[in-house]
């Protein structure tokens, strides 16, 4: 590498290798066209290509675009090689080694503007993102689109979902739609599975992607604003003004984007087993204090009355439960800015039959009361205009009601400024120690690692609608790659679309440190089912997770771990499947008991089909799961009482 007299390197590309030499990652400045100095990156996986030549850039509104006429002024190259361990999470431990190149970029003619890339590549994917350091000729500055680029192979299919709580469709990625979710799960001609998201979006607006308008088969982000066309979308603000509604980003400075990712597997468990990528790339954890961070499992209390809190406060206690959830409408209309939720004793929105009138009022001090003198905690939910307009007001109040958390709902996602507002709620709750739940369009992209008061987001099709189980079976490989979901599990509902058996296994599927369990149900649906001692026993947060076998859309079986026991959920969609899952990932020479959960629709003395059988397991072992359509199972093992010889 050597320099000429204007300071530009003379080597015309740069390439680093992954940690386990898996990836190769290539960059250089390329002409098309006429147009020369575009920033261009490709990546190969095993010697094969994995993304082509893909242009990386950023659109600027109001000034000359960082698109091309670039030199290479600098090359800094490191790598990094540590692991750390979260305060919860799907494993205990999390590996973070990468090789590292940072490209610093000036334009050749004008105001000589600089730009630099950094690139992290890691065994399990690549990473990279935007900064642009203090300089004279370029201060405040507004970003009207980005180009990142990801030239998939010609052949290559995606799974497809518009709004946070769409359903997923398997198309040619030539096909689809513009604003597609993340994470975008792709998967190539050759086998070979790569999912496509964010990490770390804070200061910007949300990504999502589209293909070219010119090349059929390059992904390419778009900065979102305010979109309430899609399913999850809903029930945002509108007729905002432009600041508040926009997918711009107004940008000072030195300002640095959100880091883009591209997961890379062989199969599509690899994708999941990964997604502590996400994690990796956002700031650790902002707190001092955690010891106020409980995950756990959740009742939601639909009646609104004291008897109803009562009652679900003694069921959690029952039952293995943290936390009970009074759910909208306890402090009242939650569409009307006027209502005040400060109020300890509250008219129940949903309960007024004349205006003015107090039928039906809730005294959620003396719920809270009653709560923790049997070790339940009660947490509230909030629509967003209470929390827009209230929170510096009713934040003491709830710390003096010893309230444990918030549920966020329909809280507006897309543009910067929403973006910077729900972060900046999660701080001041975290002030006055109030976990969060925040509901909806919102997804996380790893910030749940710098503020693990947020113990979970919505953002995906569970039992709100009542999903297909084809649609279950595809979340493991897509959304949940993207960390923590609220699915919101039902056991009891006459309208769940899978079998009860089926429930117990997403319960570990679906990965929620605040598990909403029984979601639609009421305490009084419970009869004694021996089968929910599943739940009971459920841990929230796991010290390691497998995805045993799985084929998106078809079937999954997942095994999670918490200290010496394991939980398994396999599912299958519409299709009756049998399934041989070896327990070689128990520790060997040691016995274990196997409770299995199984789809038994003809057991006239099981009002949900579902039997019960324990045996005796080690690691050589091997449990069959036969599901019904739509069916599942779920599995808890635990170390008998003596290791074998």
């Amino acid at each position: 590498m050597t320099w000429n007299r204007t300071g530009e390197l003379t080597m015309k590309a740069w390439s680093m290798t992954s940690p386990n030499k898996l990836l190769s990652f290539f960059f250089t400045l390329k002409e098309k066209q006429g147009v020369h100095g575009i920033p261009v990156y490709s990546v190969t996986y095993k010697n094969r290509p994995l993304l082509l030549d893909s242009r990386l850039g950023l659109q600027l509104d109001g000034d000359p675009s960082l698109l091309d006429g670039f030199t290479v002024t600098d090359v800094h190259r490191d790598s990094y090689a540590e692991e750390w361990r979260p305060l919860y999470g799907e494993r205990d431990v999390i590996p973070d080694r990468y090789s590292r190149l940072a490209i610093h970029l000036q334009e050749k003619d004008g105001n000589r503007r600089q730009l630099r890339l950094e690139f992290r590549l890691y065994d399990e994917g690549l990473a990279f993102r935007y900064h642009v350091p203090e300089q004279e000729t370029l201060s405040r500055f507004t970003i009207s689109g980005e180009h990142s680029q990801f030239h998939v192979p010609e052949g290559s299919w995606a799974y497809e979902e518009h709004g946070a709580e769409g359903e997923y469709a398997k198309v040619s990625v030539r096909d689809l739609k513009p604003n597609c979710e993340r994470p975008l799960t792709v998967v190539y001609p050759d086998g070979t599975y790569i999912a496509i998201t964010e990490a770390a979006l804070d200061n910007y607006s949300r990504t999502l992607f589209s293909v070219h308008p010119a090349s059929p088969w390059i992904i390419e982000s778009t900065l979102s604003g305010l979109l309430t066309g899609f399913e999850g979308y809903g029930l945002m603000s509108e007729n905002l003004p432009e600041e508040k509604n926009q997918a711009s980003v107004i940008a000072q400075a030195p300002f640095s984007s959100p880091w883009r990712v591209v997961l890379v597997g062989d199969r599509p468990g690899d994708l999941l087993e990964h997604n502590y990528l996400v994690l990796n790339l956002n700031e650790p954890c902002a707190l001092e204090d955690t010891s106020w961070i409980v995950p756990g499992k959740l009742i939601r209390e639909m009646t609104l009355s004291q008897e109803g809190g009562r009652a679900c406060v003694d069921f959690a206690a029952e039952r293995g439960l943290q936390y009970v959830m009074l759910d909208w409408g306890w402090y009242g209309d939650p569409f009307d800015d006027r209502s005040d939720c400060t109020r300890p004793v509250n008219e129940v929105w949903f309960y007024n039959k004349k205006e003015g009138e107090r039928t039906h009022t809730l005294d959620v001090q003396e719920l809270v009361q009653y709560g923790a003198a049997k070790g339940i905690a009660i947490l509230l939910y909030l629509d967003r205009r209470a929390v827009e307009h209230q929170i510096d007001r009713f934040l003491p109040v709830f710390k003096e009601w010893g309230i444990k958390g918030l549920k966020f709902g329909f809280v507006n996602t897309g543009p910067q400024y929403w973006t910077q507002w729900l972060h900046e709620c999660i701080r001041k709750c975290a002030e006055y120690q109030l976990l969060v739940n925040v509901h909806d369009a919102y997804r996380t992209t790893g910030f749940t690692r710098t503020y693990p008061n947020m113990l979970t987001v919505e953002g995906i099709r569970g039992n709100e609608h009542m999903p297909t189980a084809r649609h279950n079976a595809t979340l493991p490989f897509t959304r949940f790659l993207a960390g923590c979901g609220d699915y919101t599990i039902c056991y009891y509902s006459d309208r769940i679309q899978t079998t009860h058996a089926h429930q117990l296994a997403m319960s570990v599927i679906a990965y929620s440190p605040l598990h909403s369990i029984y979601w639609y149900d009421q305490p009084a649906d419970a009869q004694g089912e021996p089968e929910t001692e599943f739940f009971d026993r459920l841990p929230t947060v796991w010290d390691e997770t497998r995805v045993l076998t799985g084929q998106i859309g078809e079937y999954a079986a997942i095994a999670r771990r918490k200290g010496e026991e394991w939980f398994i959920g396999t599912i299958t969609n519409e299709l009756a499947r049998d399934l041989d899952l070896p327990l070689d990932f128990l520790k060997q020479g040691k016995a274990y008991l196997a409770t299995t959960y199984n789809d038994d629709l003809l057991n006239k003395a099981s009002r949900t089909g579902v039997s019960m059988r324990i045996t005796e397991v080690n690691a050589s072992s091997r449990l069959q799961a036969y599901m019904a359509p739509s069916g599942g199972q779920a599995i808890w093992i635990r170390p008998k009482a003596r290791d074998l010889a």
